[in-house]
């Protein structure tokens, strides 16, 4: 095997991160010179690209710059991975950041450190990955003048005093929010001899993913950084060193697998082991695709057909029972001497951390994503995200087929409806199914962003809860004991109209009466309350109100005859009322209604 040398560098793998909206995937785009962003639902990146830049790409986007810089350029290429920026993706962003040599962090000049972008500074940082910021839109500063694609520098000579003052202030404030994150940085020409030499300082590279200002920089820094700081990790192996990104199906192809292959060879005819939840899968590798040079292996285009792949490079396989692959898993292929027993034990050893991931409930919805990657965030989400967490029974990935709502349907028959549900990310769902799913009371949610999936099940839940409330409102009695007041009795027949003053818990319009006192007595029904004037529906400890009540099972009761205001009116509470005070009104109590509860429960002999 030939020694690794500094003469055959592979690629750098290079990894986008930041916040949701912060432009990542058009700053890639502007590199590319496509509109991948344009194409992805709502402009959100949903799941893991891969983009290969060649070397000529590379010395034609940095021209104008290097005829300054001088730098020469020895890297074959550059390979880049997009990654998702909303808070939903934490699981594929570390996923990414994990695969990477070197990091482009990007941050809205307008808006400064955001939730995910603090997040993806301390991926970062933990793995030690060097990186670069890109303090993006720079554009957006008042009157800026736009210099398309130029260099940086190049474009703030031709901006004004108050565009410059404006774009030095934002930057400053920029530079504070990532020292108080631990960060030194600083714009990248300004930085001096001593701060290259430094790890922890991070250059600062201004840049217009809208009109290309400061790409040239970008691009240029990266190769800069790989060539003089990386070169040593950058030597390329023959060992195989591959990594499933995604999993997804493609019309004409059937499953496939989006590989990074960072070292090593991947061959046609290779037999590769691929790791499952149901344990290791040999397959032979039937085709190795790529897109054509700086488009993203996600977008539909005429893939090119290679026999041998070199890493660093993104790599659709095709093969036979590649389904239940597991992204994020290590790809092996069993060679001449290899054992087949142990390249399996050892593509499985990562397993426990993605099967706890992927563990279903015994109730709970139904999860279908379009890739492996998707499902994770859904099921991360619900799990940890949602107060409480939302219960998923079966998960899948592709198109919803009838089985899958017969499947999900059983819910109804546990008796818990509100999860006969699945919740569809950006998978198609026949009319078959839809009609299917409406004869056996199914709910689908669909939805391209993964977040307004979350959204229209959050907003179903609260309306299911809303509902059961009111129909267990009829059931469900507030505890409560009144004290009767003498001096304020402005009816004693049918309808009995008197004052009160609430000794403990909450009285509350539809509350049944009783005096214990008197057997049990059963006096009526609030059904209005007035305090000052004004009707109300409930009323606390220490109010004084006047009550409406009224008995239409027994319209003869009246005050002074059957009951006075020496006996004390306590809310008539039975084992229902107290279970769907439980269920649907719990957080309406506080702890001293809880402790009434229990105190009445004694009253009336409540087991």
């Amino acid at each position: 095997m030939a020694a690794r040398t500094r003469d055959d560098l592979r690629c750098p793998v290079v990894v986008i991160m930041g916040h949701v909206d912060t432009g990542k995937t058009k700053l890639l785009d502007k590199i590319r010179k496509t509109n991948v962003q344009e194409g992805e639902a709502g402009g959100i990146t949903q799941q893991i690209g891969a983009t290969y830049f060649e070397k000529s790409t590379l010395l034609t986007q940095t021209a104008k710059l290097n005829e300054t810089e001088k730098f020469e350029l020895t890297l074959p290429g550059m390979l880049v991975i997009d990654t998702p920026g909303h808070e939903s993706f934490t699981n594929l962003r570390s996923r990414g950041s994990s695969l990477c040599d070197v990091a482009i962090l990007v941050v809205d000049l307008m808006h400064g450190l955001e939730q995910q972008t603090i997040e993806s500074l301390h991926m970062l940082r933990k793995r030690g990955t060097p990186f670069v910021i890109a303090l993006n839109k720079v554009d957006r500063c008042y009157n800026w003048v736009t210099c398309k694609d130029s260099p940086i520098r190049d474009a703030l000579k031709v901006q004004s005093d108050g565009t410059l003052q404006e774009f030095r202030s934002r930057a400053s404030d920029a530079k504070v929010q990532l020292q108080e994150q631990g960060v030194n940085s600083n714009i990248y020409w300004e930085m001096g001899d001593d701060d290259w030499t430094n790890s922890d300082f991070v250059p600062i590279v201004p840049t217009s993913a809208i009109t290309g200002e400061g790409v040239q920089d970008i691009l240029l820094l990266l190769c800069q950084i790989s060539e003089r700081k990386l070169w040593r990790q950058l030597m390329w192996c023959a060992n195989l060193q591959c990594t499933v990104l995604e999993v997804k199906a493609i019309d004409g192809l059937g499953m496939t697998v989006d590989c990074l292959v960072v070292n090593g060879y991947l061959r046609e005819g290779d037999k590769a082991v691929f790791c499952t939840l149901d344990g290791p899968i040999v397959a032979e590798i039937r085709g190795l695709l790529t897109p054509p040079p700086s488009r993203e292996m996600r977008i539909k285009s005429e893939y090119i057909h290679h026999k041998e792949i070199k890493g660093a490079l993104g790599v659709k396989v095709i093969g036979n029972g590649l389904e239940k692959v597991m992204a994020g898993t290590p790809v092996m292929v069993v060679g001449p001497d290899d054992e087949v027993e142990d390249i399996k034990a050892e593509v499985m050893s990562d397993l426990t951390r993605l099967q706890k991931k992927l563990s279903t409930d015994k109730k709970g919805v139904m999860v279908q994503a379009s890739t492996l990657g998707a499902l994770e965030a859904l099921l991360q989400f619900l799990r940890e995200e949602t107060k409480p967490p939302i219960p998923v029974s079966a998960i899948g990935i592709g198109t919803i087929h009838k089985r899958d709502v017969t499947k999900i349907s059983i819910m109804n028959e546990k008796g818990c409806q509100e999860y006969a549900t699945i919740l569809a990310f950006d998978v198609p769902v026949p009319r078959e199914a839809r009609e299917h799913a409406e004869e056996v009371n199914v709910r689908i949610f669909t939805a391209d962003i993964i977040y307004h999936l979350f959204d229209q099940f959050t907003r179903f839940m609260d309306e299911l809860s809303e509902k059961r409330r009111e129909d267990a409102a009829a059931v469900a009695v507030f505890p409560s004991i009144c004290k009767i007041l003498p001096q304020h009795i402005f009816n004693q027949k049918d309808p009995i109209i008197l004052g009160v003053e609430v000794l403990e818990g909450i009285l509350k319009v539809g509350t049944p009466l009783c005096v214990p006192a008197l057997g049990g007595l059963h006096v009526g029904i609030v059904t209005s309350i007035e305090q000052n004037g004004k009707e109300q529906e409930t009323a606390k400890k220490g109010l004084s109100v006047a009550i409406k009540i009224v008995n239409e099972s027994n319209p003869t009761i009246t005050y002074g005859r059957q009951f006075d205001a020496s006996h004390s009116l306590y809310s008539t509470l039975s084992r229902a009322s107290i279970d769907a005070l439980k269920s649907h009104f719990k957080e309406k109590l506080e702890d001293e209604d809880w402790r009434l509860v229990v105190k009445l429960k004694k009253v009336f002999n409540i087991i």
